[in-house]
């Protein structure tokens, strides 16, 4: 192995200070790795991207050949990441690792590996970028090889048990590398700004299948041994491994669904509208550009709904319910083929471009499917979600988080994944179609996904587009995108939507609120062939889709009280019901009005499954009850294993303050 020294470092606003520094225990006749001094300028240079450390302005990865081993008793991955450059003339590339074990480096010289020198950095203070891995190249050099080991700290692998599966038989293995953790389970330049193509050869044990973002089998190999090919340049947070016992179903040449064998024909029948999804988008923005277009849905501790890695969206199973009333999921990420992952933020500063956008076409799409009305739906419920969201970051410790384009210098690129980036951008191009018309707007945005694509942009490149094609030369109408984009809050020339559907859902709640028994079953008589027949008639859950449920709960009076919580829950079942987005709303209300009969079901819930969008909310309820304070943090840490990083990380920073508070009253007592 290679000696190597520490690297010490500060971060100061988009400038990186280096002190070289060895710390490192040497033997008498070994000498500190020997790279080169222009590191410091390398990375003083670097201000492309706050969350990366990598010189991609002086040499950058342009293609990525994985090998890799995935071993499932030691749940580790042995790997070699081969890195083909474009190097303008430095003798040092730099790339991005965190809980990786280098084992050693090697470049290329007339077809021949040569061993190189190279540092480790520190970690940053708040263990959030990982480390520099400072290499020692040749001015010429373009390929460069990284032997190393995954270890238990890297965060995007999520290794679980056979119990934690679905057939409760077989281990599973996925990756999650949004935005920041792809560097946790490969050593590159991890930033949105450099885009690559890459290859994989990955060795499983046998009678497992692997799945990436990329070309994939549709059976299972004999020797554990599979190829993967993306041939169109990506972003690295796309790059996606799944393993695991996993069959396929076609829906056509173009689609089809993976997934765990139990879960397959349950998957296969909720997702059965996917081709007519991408023929829907295809006729609004142009063609799909990816090749095949397939969904994996993964085991319940997946920390989102969705992830688009492209030619295989991951999915969370909780978009099964049975009824297919959650297909707007599907719908989100294939709409990222366009905005996202065929043009990508720049920097995370800029997530509003990825997923603004991808809300706004998905809405177009369900509202080509299956109606506007449903679509207005589905963008009011968002805009609840908006609303109750903007409260909070208006009282936390960024106020300047409303607005879309960020400054998360020194921060988790996590905390700029709010409704923000999502829905007030799609707001936000909503009000510029209501603006200049859908003809108008959509030839624009297809000319802009033509323009950009595959490419990585800024919001000012965003904003400079928008002014050439479409503000400049309709100067008669007035519209300022400057406060949307760089102000906090929403502009008053923001869209507004009234759906009547919506609206009796909350003329229910409130009837049930004054007292009106809305269960009360109603006796109504019909003719049929000269014959009368009398029909009993009560409220069910069945006469109303998820959608117009959760309206229902969200203007239920926050003080309801238990009795009320118990009447609602013994006719609607929500506490039961499976369908998890009305669960997590009925829960959070439930909380609020102490309904502890339904403590149970959140137990459950809270342990199966790892959708943080359902977690937080909970979770934030459940932790402003002292009586349940024991209670949450028995879940949490029972739960805590089956959580991925992103969703376990997220929770324990809420959690951790009740175990300061608990701690600090034990001294007090003491």
């Amino acid at each position: 192995m290679v000696p190597r020294s520490v690297l010490g470092y500060c971060i100061m606003g988009n400038k990186v200070l280096l002190f070289l520094f060895f710390l490192g225990l040497f033997s008498s006749c070994e000498t500190p790795p020997k790279v080169s001094a222009s590191a410091t300028e390398e990375i003083a240079k670097q201000v492309l991207d706050d969350h990366s450390y990598s010189n991609i302005s002086r040499v950058r990865t342009t293609h990525l050949d994985l090998e890799l081993d995935v071993d499932f008793v030691n749940r580790k991955i042995y790997g070699v990441a081969r890195h083909s450059l474009k190097n303008l003339g430095t003798d040092t590339v730099i790339f991005d690792i965190k809980g990786l074990d280098i084992k050693k480096i090697t470049y290329e010289r007339k077809g021949k590996e040569y061993e190189t020198d190279f540092v480790i950095g520190n970690m940053d203070k708040d263990s959030i970028l990982g480390q520099p891995l400072i290499v020692r190249i040749e001015k010429n050099t373009d390929r460069v090889s990284i032997y190393y080991e995954t270890t238990s700290e890297s965060e995007a692998l999520d290794w679980l048990a056979p119990q934690q599966t679905s057939s409760g038989k077989s281990p599973f293995l996925y990756t999650q590398g949004q935005a920041i953790l792809g560097r946790t389970w490969i050593p590159l330049q991890d930033s949105p700004s450099n885009r690559l193509t890459y290859s994989a050869k990955v060795k499983v044990p046998s009678g497992m299948m692997a799945l990436m973002s990329a070309e994939n089998p549709k059976k299972i190999s004999e020797d554990g041994t599979y190829n993967f090919t993306m041939s169109q340049p990506i972003p690295s947070y796309l790059i996606a491994l799944a393993v695991g016992k996993i069959a396929y179903h076609p829906y056509s040449k173009k689609c089809g669904v993976y997934a765990e064998t139990e879960l397959l024909n349950k998957a296969a029948y909720e997702l059965v509208d996917l081709p007519r999804m991408i023929h829907a988008a295809e006729k609004i923005y142009g063609a799909y550009r990816w090749g095949r277009y397939d969904v994996l849905l993964l085991p319940y501790s997946f920390p989102f709904g969705g992830m688009e890695n492209p030619k295989l969206t991951f999915l969370n199973p909780t978009i099964i319910t049975g009824d297919r009333s959650l297909v707007s999921v599907l719908a989100h990420e294939l709409a990222h083929s366009w905005s996202g992952n065929l043009v990508t933020n720049r920097t995370w500063d800029d997530f509003w471009l990825n997923e603004g956008f991808t809300v706004y076409f998905e809405h177009r799409i369900m509202e080509e499917l299956y109606g506007k009305d449903m679509s207005e739906i589905l963008a009011t419920i968002e805009f609840q979600e908006l609303q109750d969201e903007m409260t909070r970051i208006n009282h936390s410790e960024h106020p300047q988080d409303t607005r879309l384009k960020l400054d998360l210098t020194g921060r988790n690129p996590d905390d700029g994944m709010t409704q923000i980036a999502y829905v007030k951008g799609a707001f936000f191009l909503k009000t510029l179609e209501a603006t200049y018309g859908r003809r108008k707007f959509d030839a624009f945005l297809n000319s802009y996904f033509k323009k950009f694509a595959f490419k990585s942009i800024r919001t000012e490149d965003f904003l400079a587009y928008l002014n050439e094609k479409l503000i400049l030369p309709n100067k008669k109408i007035e519209f300022n995108p400057d406060e949307w984009i760089f102000e906090k809050g929403l502009p008053k020339n923001c869209f507004k939507i009234e759906n009547n559907r919506l609206q009796k859902m909350i003329d229910l709640a409130n009837q049930f609120a004054s007292g009106v028994d809305i269960f009360k079953k109603k006796r109504r008589v019909i003719k049929i062939k000269r014959r009368r027949k009398v029909i009993v008639e009560q409220l069910e859950r069945n006469d109303h889709i998820t959608q117009e449920w959760q309206t229902f709960i969200r203007a239920l009076p926050q003080n309801l009280g238990e009795r009320a919580m118990q009447r609602i829950d013994s006719q609607l079942q929500f506490s039961t019901c499976g369908n998890s987005e009305l669960m997590a709303e009925w829960f959070v209300l439930g909380i609020k009005n102490n309904y502890k009969a339904q403590l149970p079901e959140i137990e459950h819930f809270l342990k199966k499954v790892g959708r943080r969008k359902f977690l937080v909310p909970i979770y934030r309820e459940l932790l402003k009850k002292s009586d349940l304070n024991e209670f949450t943090i028995s879940v949490f840490d029972a739960s805590s294993p089956n959580l991925h990083a992103v969703s376990r990380k997220t929770i324990e920073k809420m959690v951790s303050k009740i175990r300061s508070s608990e701690i600090q009253a034990t001294k007090t007592d003491q």
